[in-house]
């Protein structure tokens, strides 16, 4: 009896040694992917997304970095600007963060004779804990409106 005491009493010691688990700031995960799409560094970026990644946009869907990186981030980043977000739902545990609200965003004009516009609309990012320990972007969807022509 004695020993198992002390084997409790010392795996209680230990346990209560470890640190507990610090809470990911998904505000920050998402205002450095943010500042790097505003700050056009689409490697930046890129090397934010999960090797699994997944990528909604209406009828739209890209898997996985590769498809995400050239089909999202390189395609788009340089004919959108001002991407701004509106958080109304966020949550973290300790291996997943996500954020939701709403977004806008300047829409570049295609060619000289053309109007820019304005982007709004709904969002979720989700990020994940990988293996490493490394937060990546693992989910976003997007949910836009018409883009309005900017006056």
């Amino acid at each position: 009896m004695k020993r198992f005491l002390y084997i409790l009493f010392f795996a209680a010691v230990f346990t209560s040694c470890s640190e507990p688990e610090e809470a990911v700031d998904v505000q920050r995960l998402n205002q450095e992917f943010i500042s790097a799409w505003n700050s056009k560094d689409a490697d930046k970026a890129i090397s934010l997304l999960a090797e699994d990644v997944q990528f909604l946009q209406g009828e739209t869907h890209f898997q996985g970095k590769s498809e995400v990186a050239n089909r999202w981030v390189k395609d788009t980043y340089s004919s959108i600007s001002d991407l701004k977000t509106n958080v109304v739902s966020s949550g973290t545990d300790s291996e997943t963060a996500y954020e939701a609200g709403t977004f806008s965003v300047d829409v570049l004009p295609e060619g000289p004779d053309q109007l820019s516009g304005i982007g709004e609309g709904n969002f979720i990012l989700l990020w994940k804990k990988n293996k490493d320990g490394e937060w990546k972007l693992s989910y976003a969807q997007l949910e836009d409106l018409p883009v309005q022509a900017k006056n």
